[in-house]
């Protein structure tokens, strides 16, 4: 019986895909026999990685500035014409200038847009060029605070408080993703969201009041490991997910449950 989830030769270009959660995944990926390619604009960051991983015959990866649209454009334009076809595009890439609500400056709250929202709809639409002649699947990684608001409770003076920017372009990206469906259908070009839940990083995990606090809001009791974003990202890699468009599927541990 052949594998439904199978990814073996698909060609993956995974944005941001050498830090926390787009690392994992993007080993995960290649391991699973997928032609993983990476786009960042951290040299070192990228080349390290690939240096690194077991699986560097699956990986490559690609410079560019994606708050630059003609970058973006030129690098899409190097993946075609050496890997031929783009068969799924994964938005994980974002970046973020913050401040308290109160005291954020114009300039910060519009960094924060254009890192979120902004670099999904440039990302997507250079992808979507090439993507169109052949189908795929494009898979954007939104936030649990695209859905639901920080709890201030949790965060106090912790100054890992997710801020107002970051929510309000994720939301916009969920939005983005179901406009992006109902418009690509006619390419077969399928347009799923995930919004993973509490992931934090190394360093933040270091802090142990806050972790305690976060996990209390969990209905699971725990954080997330980036691996369990693995199996949701397959199934919309892979065939699994061919009637499946549209859709957020939050990965949260239970935490938009309440």
């Amino acid at each position: 019986m052949d594998n439904m989830f199978d990814v073996a030769g698909k060609n993956i270009v995974v944005t941001g895909g050498y830090g926390h959660l787009g690392g994992e995944l993007s080993n995960y990926l290649a391991r699973s026999g997928a032609k993983t390619i990476i786009i960042g604009r951290d040299d070192r960051r990228g080349m390290d990685f690939l240096e690194e991983s077991t699986f560097k015959k699956n990986l490559f990866y690609y410079n560019a500035n994606l708050t630059s649209y003609s970058e973006v454009k030129k690098c899409f334009s190097k993946i075609i014409k050496r890997h031929g076809i783009i068969d799924v595009l994964i938005n994980n890439a974002y970046f973020m200038q913050s401040d308290n609500f109160e005291e954020i400056s114009e300039h910060d709250w519009e960094t924060g847009i254009n890192g979120t929202i902004n670099l999904t709809y440039r990302v997507t639409q250079a992808a979507v060029k090439y993507m169109k002649q052949t189908g795929g699947s494009i898979i954007n990684i939104a936030s649990m605070y695209g859905m639901v608001s920080p709890d201030p409770a949790i965060y106090g003076e912790s100054k890992f408080n997710s801020p107002a920017n970051y929510g309000a372009g994720k939301a916009a990206v969920i939005q983005f993703t179901k406009f992006c469906a109902v418009h690509l259908a006619k390419y077969k070009i399928r347009v799923n969201a995930v919004s993973p839940g509490p992931f934090p990083s190394p360093s933040v995990q270091m802090n142990k009041t806050f972790i305690s606090k976060l996990v209390e809001k969990v209905p699971l009791k725990r954080i997330g490991h980036p691996s369990e974003l693995n199996g949701v990202i397959v199934l919309l890699c892979s065939e699994a997910s061919s009637y499946i468009t549209g859709q957020n599927i939050s990965v949260d541990g239970g935490w938009t449950s309440w």
